[in-house]
């Protein structure tokens, strides 16, 4: 997709990436700091939000004045033109369980779309240091490393299928390998495109949480899938809340092997 300027894209990356390493610092102030008598702080992660939400918002109208930020149902209804045309997709903290329980597995993330199209995404873990990253149509990485869906040819006992909370009472599984929940969708997603996991089954996402790490399985090799193993397509849910049904997060060699292990439960 061509930009306005010859190096705009790369200029754009460039400072996506560091936004949200210092988001990532500033979510750190916050990380495992709910009160001990709760279970679930939820002031906290509301806390967090806010401030996140407030700080990447302030950067991009300083930087990029013209640029749009999705909120939460928003419409787009026509192509702009000039700056207008970009439009800044941000996720505060998937794994809000995680965060502010003090376990590792959470992160942020954004995307650049220019005219409905995804450019960009990001994925970053602060308490890991892990930055998931790819450029449309281009190549994903960890790091500087470049990754790829898992090519091993058959799911077998050491396979791995990540899943939602309580996958288990909607669907009656016969996977041969292991099934975990790493409560971090963005998270699980990623672990699909390094290979790592052969699938991710999520549920009840927004158009934020699946933004970035759309562009980071795509360019990876894989593909974001309903369960009858038709394409899914995330634009088609850009200010209509969230998704309500599951997808599946696969390469194509390996989607239907897996929804064939799953049964809906009576």
């Amino acid at each position: 997709m061509a930009m306005e300027h010859g190096d705009g894209l790369e200029a754009l990356t460039r400072f996506a990436t560091e936004l949200i390493r210092h988001l990532g610092e500033e979510a750190l102030s916050f990380y495992g700091n709910r009160r001990t008598h709760l279970k679930f702080d939820d002031e906290l992660v509301t806390q967090a939000e806010i401030r996140l939400l407030d700080m990447f918002e302030t950067r991009i109208q300083n930087q990029f004045p013209a640029h749009q930020v999705y909120k939460n149902s928003q419409e787009i209804k026509a192509y702009t033109h000039g700056a207008e045309k970009f439009l800044w997709v941000f996720d505060a903290i998937d794994g809000v369980s995680n965060f502010q329980a003090g376990i590792p597995i959470w992160g942020m993330s954004i995307a650049l779309l220019e005219n409905f199209w995804p450019i960009f995404g990001t994925f970053y873990m602060p308490a890991t240091g892990d930055l998931f990253h790819a450029v449309g149509s281009q190549r994903a990485y960890l790091d500087k490393k470049e990754i790829r869906i898992s090519d091993q040819g058959s799911l077998n006992n050491e396979s791995l299928l990540l899943t939602y909370s309580r996958f288990h009472h909607r669907y009656r599984s016969v996977f041969p390998g292991k099934i975990r929940n790493l409560g971090c969708t963005s998270a699980h997603i990623c672990y699909v495109a390094m290979g790592s996991a052969e699938g991710a089954v999520v549920f009840n996402e927004s158009y934020q949480d699946l933004a970035a790490v759309g562009v980071i399985i795509e360019a990876a090799g894989g593909k974001i899938y309903q369960m009858d193993g038709s394409p899914f397509y995330l634009n088609d849910h850009v200010g209509r809340g969230r998704v309500d049904a599951p997808l599946i997060a696969a390469s194509p060699e390996y989607v239907n092997q897996v929804l064939e292990s799953l049964q809906e439960a009576a």
